[in-house]
């Protein structure tokens, strides 16, 4: 089981928070863009876009935030975060 973890902050606070979670048995890169379609759908967002940055990140820690630099459209909060909670070994 795949369950990816997403939080919206503002003011260093904790607005919203969802966990999607991917049972099949794709690819770990599918099965997070499959999960962050579906924690976008759950808030109302559009997708935010990859940065290098955020690749990095996620590679490095399993978590990354996006901010109004990934998104095209305003966003009313500081940042979106992702993060894996559980992973298949």
């Amino acid at each position: 089981m795949f369950r990816l973890w997403g939080k919206i902050w503002k003011s260093n606070h904790l607005i919203k928070d969802t966990v999607a979670v991917e049972d099949s048995s794709d690819t770990r890169t599918h099965k997070v863009f499959h999960c962050l379609s579906q924690i976008c759908l759950n808030f109302d967002l559009e997708q935010p876009i990859w940065l290098d940055s955020n690749i990095k990140d996620f590679q490095r820690i399993g978590k990354t935030r996006f901010r109004q630099d990934n998104f095209i459209e305003e966003i009313p909060f500081d940042y979106l975060e992702i993060q894996i909670i559980e992973e298949d070994s």
